[in-house]
């Protein structure tokens, strides 16, 4: 009865050809992002899910658990149901969905969301950080509203909540919260989300929490203060990334001690 941490990697991102296996640091980026969750110690077991022979290589090579899938998923939360359902995982009572392409997540975003689950607060969990107002105008970064018991709302590119009185500019900026995609899932509802048709709201924003969300399935959202992850989908973001690794895990360490 333990939480298990899933990272699914696909090779087929069209922006960043082999995504996966782009190097960051010197290592495979799937790598550094199986390394940066395996230390953080809020997991029972992390596993790499992919339906690349080469991934599956690359993650084994460094030391990583790791299971193949099938190629007909379209979502991660899909390949990571996958991998729930086999047998030696059955044991564990939550599941946590980390993307491949985000390795500076932060650990209180994961343990955050691992923590709703866990805890019996609600059968999904997700996180976010509180942000400015810019990103409201920013459709690439998903906005979230969180009510008084901690469970979504609503997840939109959109600007929410929208400010309709420039009076109400202190109280917008105490709700204006960024998405982190992160999620945890009891066993029960992620059975539950990947056997749901995808959903008109879902196939508008491009946002696959909106399915089991539309469907009736509460989500809890832990806010954190730590600054919002930066995912990987160019050969920009990834030079970036390069840049900036050494120090930031240098700090993680530190903060960790």
């Amino acid at each position: 009865m333990g939480t298990l941490v899933v990272i699914p990697a696909r090779l087929g991102a069209m922006r960043l050809p082999r995504k996966p296996l782009r190097l960051l640091s010197g290592l495979p980026l799937i790598v550094r992002v199986w390394q940066r969750i395996s230390q953080m110690n809020v997991a029972d077991s992390v596993v790499v899910a992919t339906d690349d022979e080469t991934v599956a290589s690359a993650v084994r090579d460094a030391g990583a658990d790791c299971v193949m899938t099938s190629t007909e998923h379209s979502s991660g939360t899909e390949r990571v149901a996958e991998v729930a359902s086999q047998a030696r995982f059955r044991g564990f009572d939550t599941i946590v969905n980390v993307q491949g392409d985000e390795p500076f997540i932060g650990k209180g975003a994961v343990r955050g969301a691992a923590e709703i689950v866990a805890k019996g607060r609600f059968p999904l969990g997700t996180a976010a950080s509180r942000a400015s107002r810019e990103i409201l105008d920013t459709p690439s970064l998903v906005k979230v509203v969180v009510g008084d018991d901690g469970r979504a709302m609503y997840f939109s590119r959109a600007p929410i909540p929208f400010l309709r009185d420039a009076a109400d500019a202190g109280r917008l900026a105490e709700r204006t919260l960024q998405h982190i995609g992160v999620y945890a899932y009891s066993r029960e509802a992620l059975t539950k989300w990947v056997s749901l048709p995808p959903h008109p709201l879902e196939e508008i924003e491009r946002l696959e929490q909106l399915r089991p969300l539309a469907a009736g399935l509460p989500i809890g959202v832990a806010v954190t203060n730590e600054a919002p992850a930066s995912g990987i989908d160019t050969e920009e973001d990834l030079e970036r990334a390069n840049a900036r690794w050494d120090a930031f895990m240098k700090g993680a360490v530190q903060n960790a001690g």
